[in-house]
């Protein structure tokens, strides 16, 4: 499996919507590719983070520095 396919399935074996057989052949990609592996254990943690529901305030000049980028870019678009 080429690594282009394994990261187009992500999301549906994230959520488990994958045959046995596909499955399968994504668990021995990742076990034989570093990159893939940590896109997938990335984007697992990161909906785990999510799912969990706490909210973690920012800091005022972290708040500052992402409300002014969003700007810039809601103008550019």
């Amino acid at each position: 499996m080429k690594c282009r396919n394994a990261v187009n399935e992500l999301s549906n074996y994230l959520d488990g919507e994958l045959d046995e057989e596909l499955k399968q052949t994504i668990q021995a990609h990742l076990g034989n590719c570093h990159h893939c592996h940590a896109v997938f254990d990335t984007a697992r943690k990161t909906i785990d983070l999510y799912c969990d529901g706490k909210l973690f305030p920012l800091p005022d000049d972290v708040r500052a520095r992402l409300h002014e980028a969003l700007r810039r870019r809601a103008q550019c678009v």
